[in-house]
């Protein structure tokens, strides 16, 4: 659930809105065959296919059928197929089976789009009142153009063609080297995180209270590739002083020695990108790392994650600018300037927060208050973006959440310490 905007609105200006996120989706995957959006590739992704289809789900769901009635329906058997977890709507077809829907086709799930895109201009133009629900429906589809963009990743990656995405991307800052790493100071105090401004957050994301900060010190960028095979290097995958338990006994069992989609050819590292296969950049931020390499790798360097207090101190004292996906690179660029203070864009950065509610948090009424509330649970909170998050989806008390083990999303880290 969301804090809605209050502001009125006029049916063509809710229109534009609405199509412009829709047609932003449906470019993302413009170049994808049936076959390339069907696949799944491991329980935690999901089919391209399966994200154009739950995303319009969810507007026919939560904002058309409500005023329309059953009738608005485009087939009585999507409902089953494209709910992701609201148990209060009903049954649906299994998560680690979203691979097997041959049917419906890529087409028709497109058609479906067109179906609920023309049903929800009806909504715009005749009921505007019931159109509270459509800065979330709008930032629940952008959750989904990161995911759609993470999950072709991955999917690609288990080809030995390394197809691509997008085949020619000339990243601007492939040349250049990552600015050093300094440190910045914040000193302790009582201050308040949070949103509380009358637009658009996610539930999760209020109320605003007030907590306390020790000092401490953040690194003025991210923790590079070249930083990491440093780590890679002294054996840090192998010593178990470095890590938690829980942790170490992942990477064995997983057989992790460097990032996801990392490899080895001779004496030069390659990893996999929506570009294909390429060199490693030194340079770049370091991704695909989960929280338990993060918290590692960290206290190798003889320091501390952030936790995702101090993060949003320090965040919010700094422009909200960054690679995102707007850039149309997909990759993390070389953090370069040594004036600039990196928070946001490139890569999500893990904190050493776990994902609970804020003092005063309340589960909405409804099915869509399952939309955040039942995830609090054994999950670590990341923050700041990467460069496949929408460029307008992101702000300082944005709360991205997953589980310790999971690597496929761009996920990095900032270092913090205590200060003296």
């Amino acid at each position: 659930m969301a804090q809605p905007s209050t502001k009125p609105q006029s049916s063509q200006n809710l229109t534009a809105r609405y199509l412009r996120v829709r047609r932003q989706t449906e470019a993302l995957a413009a170049t994808l065959s049936d076959a390339d959006a069907t696949a799944q590739s491991m329980e935690d992704a999901s089919p391209a296919k399966w994200h154009l289809a739950h995303t319009t789900w969810f507007f026919e769901e939560f904002m058309l059928a409500p005023v329309f009635g059953e009738c608005v329906r485009f087939h009585d058997k999507f409902s089953y197929l494209f709910n992701s977890y609201y148990d209060a709507v009903g049954t649906r077809h299994a998560r680690p089976m979203r691979g097997l829907l041959t049917r419906p086709s890529l087409e028709e799930v497109l058609i479906y789009r067109a179906h609920v895109d023309t049903r929800m201009a009806d909504l715009f133009e005749d009921h505007p009142e019931a159109c509270e629900l459509l800065d979330l429906g709008l930032a629940h589809e952008q959750q989904h153009q990161e995911l759609l963009l993470t999950d072709i990743l991955h999917l690609f990656a288990q080809n030995p063609l390394r197809p691509a995405l997008k085949p020619e991307v000339n990243l601007q800052t492939a040349n250049l080297e990552a600015a050093p790493l300094t440190w910045d100071r914040f000193e302790g105090r009582q201050v308040e995180i949070g949103h509380s401004a009358p637009d658009f957050a996610f539930d999760c994301e209020t109320p605003m209270h007030e907590v306390i900060v020790r000092p401490f010190e953040l690194s003025s960028r991210t923790v590079t590739n070249r930083e990491w095979l440093a780590f890679v290097n002294d054996g840090g995958y192998l010593d178990p002083k470095f890590w938690l338990s829980d942790g170490y006994a992942t990477a064995q069992a997983s057989e992790w020695q460097a990032p996801l989609y990392w490899h080895k050819s001779g004496d030069a590292w390659h990893t996999m990108t929506l570009s294909g296969r390429q060199r490693l950049n030194l340079e770049a931020p370091v991704t695909h790392i989960s929280y338990y390499e993060a918290d590692a790798y960290a206290t190798w360097a003889g320091a501390r994650l952030p936790t995702e207090q101090e993060w949003e101190v320090a965040a919010r004292e700094t422009d909200l600018r960054g690679t995102f996906a707007g850039t149309g690179y997909y990759q993390p660029q070389v953090q370069a300037d040594v004036s600039e203070r990196y928070f946001f864009g490139d890569v999500w950065e893990w904190t050493a927060s776990p994902f609970t509610p804020y003092p005063g948090f309340s589960v909405a009424d409804g099915a869509v208050g399952e939309y955040n509330g039942k995830f609090m649970s054994g999950q670590m909170v990341l923050r700041g973006g990467s460069c496949v998050t929408p460029d307008a989806h992101i702000r300082a008390t944005y709360r991205n959440f997953f589980h310790p083990d999971k690597r496929w999303q761009f996920s990095g880290l900032r270092l913090a310490r205590d200060a003296d």
